[in-house]
């Protein structure tokens, strides 16, 4: 399974994943407009692929066939002061 792979230029570390290059047919209309201009990146084969980066492959994988498109977000940022708190026995209230 060829996809292609873009990063958006408004939001670091996010990437969408299209069945075909350039075609953005099956991406609403309000996703496109957050994601911005798409940047090509590169072209894979998903079928010779063990794992990807940050993204689980078989989700990768059924979006693509269910709906023509995968968004790959950035991990959530860890709030180190709360963790702080915690290892400390404080209170997050």
């Amino acid at each position: 399974m060829l996809t292609a792979v873009y990063k958006s230029k408004k939001k670091a570390d996010t990437f969408l994943f299209v069945e075909k290059r350039d075609d953005f047919s099956k991406v609403p209309e309000p996703l496109m407009a957050m994601f911005g201009q798409p940047h090509y990146v590169m072209l894979i084969n998903l079928a010779k692929r063990t794992h990807l980066g940050g993204a689980d492959l078989s989700l990768v994988e059924e979006s693509l066939t269910d709906v023509g498109f995968y968004l790959q977000l950035p991990p959530p940022e860890a709030n180190l002061l709360a963790e702080h708190r915690k290892q400390n026995g404080v209170d997050s209230d």
